[in-house]
């Protein structure tokens, strides 16, 4: 078998003449609709071959590799179940990355169901121009209670975890702050960063996998789910769907993204025509 061929069959315009020479042939008149497929097919090759210019760019991997640069700032913390933090933090603008998983703790190889001394931990990347480490920590600590009871170990407690002595330092200030504005002793545990193992797959962007339906329609965009978790795209929309930013403002900020023309529009029309 000559698989070059084989391919070749596969070939956009190829395939299209084929559907005109079948439309104009005796068949369509034994088969009655052979005609109304013929054209559906035709219809939707023009649309593949309309579309040809993304194809070479289709994986969000590709699409987003812009995004990405020497700058970004990485950040660690728990602040109780980890599927509303990752949600949470994948709206806010300068976010570029969100993960869920696990630190904090001693145990080798943490996991959901055997967590031993862990946390679970929200690691997110930023980008330091458009957001600064000090709003990174007043938003932890606004949005949870950091001095709650370990009352299932330390899976929920509230953690931070600094990666560099800048970032302490940055602790140590908005700590006070905050315990001006709370009103007293914070009791977070702050330690410097030592490991973290990224959850399970189905933990990852929880929230955007509740509606499957919107998965479907970025089949091609993530042609696997791993695809999801350093997608800056993907956070964005975990964020929307718990309402942490609006779709006005989603399109705003893609229309500002430094990547290309051609992918920028991909994304914001794949945003405006999807269905939920």
């Amino acid at each position: 078998m000559n698989v070059g061929k084989s391919n070749h069959l596969f070939n956009g315009n190829i395939t299209k003449e084929l559907c005109e020479r079948m439309l104009n042939v005796n068949i369509c008149n034994r088969i009655p609709l052979l005609p109304i497929f013929l054209t559906k097919l035709y219809d939707y090759l023009e649309w593949m071959h309309y579309r040809k210019g993304f194809v070479d760019m289709n994986c969000i991997k590709d699409i987003e590799r812009d995004l990405i640069n020497e700058r970004f700032v990485t950040a660690t913390f728990g602040m109780g179940c980890f599927w509303g933090p990752e949600s949470r933090f994948g709206g806010i603008e300068g976010v570029i990355r969100t993960r869920v998983g696990y630190s904090g703790g001693t145990t080798d190889n943490p996991t959901y169901r055997n967590l031993g001394d862990h946390t679970e931990t929200l690691q997110i990347d930023f980008d330091p121009q458009v957001l600064c480490y000090e709003d990174v920590l007043r938003h932890f600590w606004r949005n949870h209670y950091p001095n709650r009871d370990e009352y299932k170990g330390r899976q929920y407690i509230s953690l931070l975890r600094y990666h560099n002595d800048e970032q302490k330092l940055k602790i140590e200030k908005i700590k006070r702050e905050m315990e001006q504005e709370l009103g007293e002793q914070i009791e977070t545990d702050i330690a410097l960063f030592d490991q973290f193992k990224l959850a399970e797959e189905r933990h990852q962007k929880y929230y955007l996998k509740r509606y499957p339906k919107a998965l479907e329609q970025l089949e091609d965009l993530f042609p696997n789910a791993e695809l999801l978790v350093n997608s800056t795209f993907a956070a964005r929309l975990n964020g929307f769907v718990k309402g942490f930013l609006t779709r006005d403002t989603f399109i705003y900020e893609i229309k500002h993204w430094p990547i290309g023309t051609n992918e920028r529009d991909l994304l914001l029309k794949r945003l405006i025509s999807m269905k939920w």
